[in-house]
């Protein structure tokens, strides 16, 4: 192959964002394990999890032409594809387009319809809503929260073929842990989003409004967290691990308040979100009932 040729299919594998798509799959297979609760079905699991990665790939790369001109402006985002011209706009829409419909076929056939309409729900959330209104209102960051929550419903619903408490105990979940997730971005990211004119609370709060916002958030995912136990979908040693990383979690939020560097402190928030929300899909599968 090409050097030309390779080039071009690094950007289409890039304009997928993979790391995104990849942490949502793994969100997705830990509501498939809730769902199953030890009686997995490999070929649903696959086709919910392949499926749902086609359309998280097309909301992806419609995020991309969506933000084409903000990652210009950005050091983290310049060198993205559509920022630089590598792939033009027109053959990323027909890319967007053809991950998205497959991928809502692959739900619906391979899976269920249900799990088909809730991943193009999701799309919709992500594109039409969050993708517009950041550049509008801080509140984005509220909708974002709730379209990166969709994917564990999305893999619940491949296992059962309904939603319940523990589909939506597990919606709750993530989508409260992505606020303090995405907060702490932006702090330590806060010049490039003011260079690229991103209204996110820290811009058009204040640091110390964030952070009050940051511990609610934290404080209310340690408890969500506690309700897969209590409900009996999960076994006390998932309760142990999953309140003593929330528990380090939150005493890391505490620590903003008096911190001399915040650009360091929310880095450190940022990466031990990660181990978080890491260890919570890992542990899953193996402490459902």
């Amino acid at each position: 192959m090409s050097q030309a040729k390779t080039y071009r299919a690094t950007a289409y594998i890039a304009l997928i964002k993979p790391g995104i798509v990849m942490g949502n799959a793994m969100t997705a297979l830990a509501g498939f394990a809730l769902g199953a609760q030890n009686h997995w079905d490999l070929k649903a699991l696959f086709s919910t999890i392949f499926g749902l990665c086609l359309v998280m790939s097309s909301a992806c790369v419609f995020n991309n032409i969506i933000d084409r001109i903000a990652d210009s402006k950005m050091q983290r985002t310049k060198n993205r594809p559509l920022a630089t011209g590598a792939i033009s706009t027109v053959r990323a829409q027909i890319y967007g387009s053809c991950l998205g419909v497959l991928g809502i076929c692959q739900l619906a056939i391979g899976s269920y319809p249900l799990a088909a309409a809730c991943a193009a729900t999701g799309f919709a959330i992500y594109v039409a809503l969050y993708s517009l209104i950041k550049y509008k209102s801080h509140y984005s960051t509220l909708i974002g929260s709730v379209a990166g929550a969709i994917p564990p419903l999305v893999g619940y619903l491949g296992a059962t073929g309904v939603l319940d408490a523990g589909a939506y105990i597990l919606f709750v979940i993530v989508a409260l842990w992505q606020m303090p997730h995405f907060f702490a971005i932006a702090i330590y990211r806060l010049h490039e989003y003011a260079a690229a004119s991103i209204p996110l609370l820290p811009l058009k709060r204040g640091l110390f409004a964030t952070k009050l916002h940051m511990l609610f958030y934290t404080i209310v995912f340690v408890l969500a967290e506690s309700l897969l136990y209590f409900f009996g979908y999960t076994t006390l040693t998932y309760l142990y691990i999953v309140s003593i990383l929330g528990c380090v979690w939150l005493g890391i939020c505490i620590t903003g308040f008096l911190c001399k560097n915040e650009t360091a402190w929310a880095r450190k928030m940022f990466i031990f979100s990660l181990i978080v929300i890491t260890s919570l899909c890992t542990i899953i599968p193996f402490t459902t009932k």
